[in-house]
């Protein structure tokens, strides 16, 4: 789970307009954010098998979102995996 700050500064820093909250960019932005933290816990504690579901879970998210950016818009799409370094 993230913090309530640092959710807000990865949401500040994706979205495309002041009150943007939702959109697919921002969304993805913070599955990231919240898969890159629980993959470090995974590291370290290799037999939670609950949280690692929950990763998968999250990972499969993103994927969809990604999917919907990229049919609703390719340049948006680009633009975001280049950003997010998913390439």
């Amino acid at each position: 789970m993230l913090a309530s700050k640092k959710k807000q500064a990865v949401i500040k820093k994706n979205r495309i307009h002041e009150t943007d909250t939702g959109s697919p960019e921002v969304q993805v932005a913070v599955l990231s954010t919240q898969i890159d933290a629980l993959a470090k816990h995974l590291k370290k504690h290799k037999k939670d098998n609950h949280s690692r579901r929950g990763l998968i879970k999250m990972v499969a998210d993103r994927r969809t979102h990604l999917k919907y950016l990229e049919r609703k818009s390719k340049p948006r799409y680009a633009a975001l995996m280049k950003k997010m370094e998913l390439v």
